[in-house]
């Protein structure tokens, strides 16, 4: 009985050892090789090998393409430098959000914190940490949306324009956020405007003389508060499917 143990108890430590071994003998068997080792290219990964073979990828969508479910991109195309005709007619495009249901607007004030506050301030009075009353990085005040005289009454449209392709010294936003995320944001503003207009909404109508002036020099915009366009943040990128 006792050399019957012995010999399960060499077996035993046997079979362990050669199974921790780190040696593999055997490969084993894949169910779904498929699943184990992915065909697909990944986004960040190279595609070299797809140049050996003659295929042309860059991993760019198709212009004029959206994903399922997602907002059309802004009808009009950004202006060519010096030209600010679309920057004019941008003003008859309505906002698709008429108004924010509770959920909407904290998100909408959640994505202006995050990427206008920095310089148009968390109260819209332009003055945000980059200003910060004359003591920040910027030596100019960037616009107040609130009580500036032209972009206060500005049509949500050529916000939404500004917004897209960038304006003065603002440079764009459309690869920040999404078109539904962008109309929310320009809804949020109006609002703000509205509430600081004690609730009565301006007619847009045709753009005034001082308003024409404004956008024929760039100072007409959101954005920074200096005046002239950026064409290193306006001028030199071209509009992608998801804006």
């Amino acid at each position: 009985m006792k050399k019957l143990l012995v010999i399960i108890l060499i077996v035993s430590a046997a079979a362990t050892w050669a199974g921790c071994s780190d040696v593999r003998r055997d490969r084993g068997r894949e169910y779904m090789p498929d699943m184990a080792y992915s065909r697909a290219y990944e986004t960040y990964d190279g595609h070299e090998d797809l140049k050996v073979k003659n295929i042309n990828y860059n991993a760019t969508p198709v212009a004029g393409t959206i994903k399922r479910g997602a907002m059309f991109p802004f009808p009009i195309p950004m202006d060519k430098e010096g030209d600010s005709t679309n920057y004019v007619a941008a003003r008859q495009v309505p906002n698709p959000f008429t108004t924010l249901t509770e959920g909407q607007a904290k998100e909408a004030e959640r994505l202006y914190l995050i990427n206008c506050a920095i310089c148009h301030g968390t109260a819209l009075d332009g003055n945000g940490p980059l200003y910060n009353g004359g003591n920040g990085p910027y030596p100019a005040a960037p616009k107040n949306l609130v009580a500036d005289p032209v972009v206060s009454v500005m049509p949500e449209g050529q916000i939404c324009y500004s917004v897209t392709y960038g304006k003065g010294q603002m440079g764009p936003y459309a690869s920040n956020l999404r078109t539904d995320q962008r109309w929310m944001v320009v809804k949020y503003v109006k609002m703000k405007q509205l509430e600081k207009q004690g609730g009565k909404e301006p007619s847009a109508g045709a753009p005034t003389q001082s308003q024409q002036q404004a956008a024929s020099s760039g100072g007409n915009q959101p954005g920074g508060g200096a005046s002239g366009d950026n064409p290193k943040a306006s001028g030199s990128r071209t509009p992608q499917p998801n804006q």
